[in-house]
């Protein structure tokens, strides 16, 4: 019998080949036909070490079978794959038995001609383990694109960026596994009564280092409790929680979120509004988008926020009345992959300058309905220059009636912890080599009009 793990994992690797198919939900999908809670977690952590160390297992796989990868039937080379990770990286099922489950789901899937090959790669890679030919970190380009298993196209931008020894840390912290992240919903709770509940349910946190309402799971699984459903707690990366914390929103104020989906940081920038004559409007441009964002600030409680559609990349539906405009970029997502390494395998290169047009675009839609002396925050989630900073520079280039405005200057009171992964510019900018953290962005951009 095949064990129900593998074949969940196995088609999650499938599934994701993909481009309009997301990773986290299509592991949600597979992991909840598994009936066993230790099958479900396998599952999970088979499919994205399979993904985190993809470059490094084709190495190792074409290597074993003396091929090239690209020679290898797609989904012969998936079973290869989750097989090889499996091997190299997990010690919980006997080798024996990795490999028999193998064959046995290779004849399952209609690929019975393959199934010798698969029976006789994994068997040498099981056999010499720690013997293969894998670049040292004498070949730089190489160790970091085959060795810790980044596409090469980005691992020569931040060796050439960030310096060999930076950019190895940045790719170790990509591959490794991420905590669970939580924050306190202060509409409902704090950040100390949350962690206090969940451990008398058996779930151990501990505080975030730099977001004020971040707590980190060390224990247990808040997803299960009763907690879970009451919306005291929004799962938030820490440097997605910093992010709507930059944007420094003050009670009383016109708040716009202008890509609001998923609405994480809307409902944070809600509970920092608070109760007043402010005002927050939550804007996202698909209906789908906009039905889960509705979802999300119901569950959470942040009933006064406004929903509405719309389109950056058209003009904005609104005149210039807001005193902060928070445009929280699509992108290339480059800045998630230690969470979703399929990411690093999706995107190329191009992609950063077709990003980039669309962000600009939006920037200016989002800026026309900034008011005189309110200000225009452009946050993304990738690693790269543009499309971030050199985004910033092109639209203060066309707009000389903005500038760049760091929160050290500013009235709004921006959280020590926010300030602490400020860089010298007066951008957010946490990075894995000093915080920690995702390397995510943020700018902050002023209207130079009169208050």
């Amino acid at each position: 019998m095949i064990s129900p793990a593998r074949l969940a994992a196995y088609r999650t690797l499938r599934a994701v080949g993909d481009p309009h198919v997301d990773l986290a939900t299509t592991i949600e999908l597979h992991r909840r036909r598994l009936a066993d809670e230790r099958d479900r977690a396998l599952a999970a952590e088979i499919a994205l070490g399979t993904l985190r160390w993809r470059a490094a297992l084709d190495h190792v796989i074409a290597w074993a079978g003396h091929r090239l990868i690209g020679a290898f039937d797609p989904d012969v080379l998936d079973l290869l794959r989750l097989s090889a990770y499996q091997l190299l990286h997990l010690d919980r099922v006997p080798a024996s038995a990795v490999v028999h489950d193998a064959v046995d789901l290779c004849r399952h899937e209609g690929k019975t001609s393959a199934s010798g090959a698969v029976n006789a790669i994994l068997r040498h890679i099981s056999r010499d383990r720690g013997q293969f030919p894998m670049p040292t970190e004498r070949d730089q380009l190489d160790y970091l694109a085959i060795a810790m298993s980044h596409p090469r196209w980005l691992a020569a931008r931040w060796l050439d960026r960030l310096g060999f020894d930076t950019a190895v840390q940045w790719v170790r912290f990509n591959n490794q596994q991420a905590p669970l992240m939580l924050r306190a919903n202060r509409i409902k709770t704090s950040r100390d009564d949350l962690a206090r509940e969940l451990a008398a349910l058996g779930v151990t946190t501990a505080p975030a280092r730099y977001a004020a309402d971040g707590l980190a799971v060390t224990g247990g699984n808040p997803l299960t409790t009763p907690v879970a459903s009451s919306g005291r707690f929004v799962v938030q990366d820490e440097s997605s929680q910093l992010v709507a914390a930059y944007a420094g929103v003050c009670a009383g104020e016109m708040v716009l979120d202008a890509c609001a989906a998923p609405g994480g940081k809307t409902s944070q920038m809600a509970a920092d509004l608070g109760h007043g004559a402010g005002r927050l409007v939550a804007a996202d441009v698909r209906p789908r988008r906009i039905r889960l964002l509705a979802q999300a600030l119901r569950a959470t409680g942040a009933n006064a926020v406004h929903v509405v559609g719309a389109d950056l990349l058209a003009a904005a539906p609104f005149g210039p009345i807001f005193d902060c405009v928070l445009v929280d970029a699509p992108c290339s997502g480059l800045a998630t992959l230690r969470r979703d390494p399929d990411v690093k395998w999706r995107r190329v290169e191009s992609d950063l300058a077709s990003n980039a047009s669309r962000q600009g675009r939006m920037l200016e839609s989002a800026a026309a309905v900034v008011r005189a002396g309110g200000r225009l925050v452009y946050s993304t989630c990738s690693t790269e220059p543009e499309e971030n900073e050199e985004v910033i520079t092109a639209f203060l280039e066309a707009r000389p009636d903005f500038h760049l405005e760091s929160p050290r200057d500013s009235r709004a009171g921006v959280p020590p912890g926010v300030m602490a992964c400020v860089d010298p510019s007066g951008c957010l900018r946490p990075t894995p080599h000093q915080h920690g953290l995702e390397p995510f962005f943020a700018a902050r951009l002023r209207s130079r009009g009169r208050d």
